[in-house]
């Protein structure tokens, strides 16, 4: 009965997401010939069109490739593979730590594998198709080669210290594995821009040293002391354009790509470098640790209390019990409950970008650059300028953009 429950409540929540993307996709089809009055000179008919198609292309293809993710789990945690591969796992005789880590690292790397047709086809199809990707064969095997490497290396530190720390305080291991992956977390961030980041892009100055000093000046006007100023070569893999801070104490840097330095003006550039600034300025990242942090430390302390019974795995199935199943269990069922909480970070995130919106027109002065910065950004990106309000309140992490620019244009003295 409790397993039909949860099976249920998994379908329930499956059908709950493909609900909101067809209602999205149905918006679209009805609006996605409108051209907004912020995107007026700016975009086209064809140019919609070509925007509507991108969307519908890759919305429906994520139908098919979640549809197949979501038959995998169904298969192997309601069709017996999870307790023949707990008991593969077990009958090789290894420690605790080496079994937990061959357990999710198979896993993981079954995972990878099934991945690799779905992120061809998006890559080499749909990506190629409206002109984005720019990524050869051999390029993309590199890229997949070290991202497998490296992610594995980290997986298997972060394995073998949380399943040490709990084979030696069985009776209290949530605060400590909790404390352990924070501190890694916050160790990866500072390591990462020097050590992970050059080994997928090139990082090379900004060619133009004169918008190097606007850069430093602006930043030195928020508050903000930049180690560096980077130009990354994302055209090697894709038209798209972005910037962003990475690192944090004295390793903060801005990375440009190369793209963006391309199809921004200067005006523009620094607009969308006051925004990223702004998160720094109002905290936004600090907030957004801290509270993923107490809620990893509340699931650390659940996680503790159900795995010292063998509820969870004698409702699956699984014997002999092991804790690796129950972790598995756990996060299957953390998906679940959390899942109503997903419009909430949502609506969270977007207040975020509101504030890094309203800090950068106030420190340029100019709403203008940053309003004309997306305006050119989803032109070029081919983004969604007709989102299902429903779907863009419980997905969006940014407000949708006309809505964004019309907020961003709004004279100071009016209410919003």
């Amino acid at each position: 009965m409790v397993l039909t429950l949860i099976l249920v409540l998994y379908l329930a929540v499956v059908l709950v997401g493909y609900l909101l993307k067809f209602m999205n996709l149905r918006h679209l089809d009805a609006h996605g010939a409108e051209v907004p009055s912020e995107f007026a000179g700016v975009i086209d008919g064809d140019l919609l069109t070509r925007t509507r198609d991108y969307t519908l292309t890759h919305t429906r293809f994520g139908f098919a490739a979640s549809a197949f993710r979501h038959l995998l789990t169904l298969i192997f945690l309601f069709g017996g593979i999870l307790p023949w591969y707990n008991q593969l796992i077990l009958s090789w005789d290894r420690s605790f730590v080496v079994s937990g880590i061959l357990f999710f690292l198979l896993l993981t790397g079954c995972v990878t594998l099934l991945s690799i047709p779905f992120d061809l086809y998006t890559t080499f199809g749909i990506e190629n198709r409206f002109g984005f990707n720019t990524v050869t064969p051999r390029l993309w095997v590199a890229d997949q080669v070290k991202g497998l490497v490296v992610s594995t290396l980290v997986l298997a530190v972060v394995l073998a210290g949380g399943l040490w720390l709990v084979q030696v305080s069985p009776r209290g291991w949530w605060f400590s594995v909790w404390c352990f992956y924070l501190f890694f977390g916050l160790f990866m961030m500072y390591i990462s821009p020097t050590v992970i980041e050059p080994l997928f892009n090139k990082y090379t100055a900004v060619d133009d040293p004169d918008l190097e000093a606007e850069i430093r000046g602006l930043m030195e006007k928020i508050g903000i002391r930049v180690s560096r100023v980077f130009k990354m070569d994302a055209s090697r893999r894709s038209t798209h354009s972005n910037a962003y801070f990475t690192g944090i104490g004295r390793v903060k840097r801005i990375v440009l790509f190369d793209t963006l330095l391309e199809k921004l003006d200067r005006r523009e550039i620094l607009a969308v470098l006051a925004h990223e600034g702004g998160h720094w300025k109002k905290r936004h990242l600090l907030k957004g640790i801290v509270l993923s942090q107490l809620l990893a430390l509340g699931a650390c302390y659940l996680a503790f209390l159900f795995t010292r019974s063998d509820l969870l795995t004698k409702l699956f199935g699984v014997t002999p019990p092991s804790f690796y199943a129950k972790v598995l269990i756990l996060g299957f069922l953390f998906g679940i409950v959390s899942f109503p909480l997903t419009p909430v970070f949502a609506a969270l995130t977007r207040r975020y970008e509101r504030e890094a919106d309203a800090f950068a027109v106030q420190v340029t002065g100019d709403a203008e650059g940053l309003a004309s910065s997306l305006v050119k950004l989803a032109r070029d990106n081919l983004s969604n300028l007709h989102p299902h309000p429903w779907y863009a309140a419980f997905y969006y992490s940014h407000p949708p953009v006309v809505e964004r620019v019309r907020r961003i244009r709004l004279p100071r003295s009016q209410p919003e």
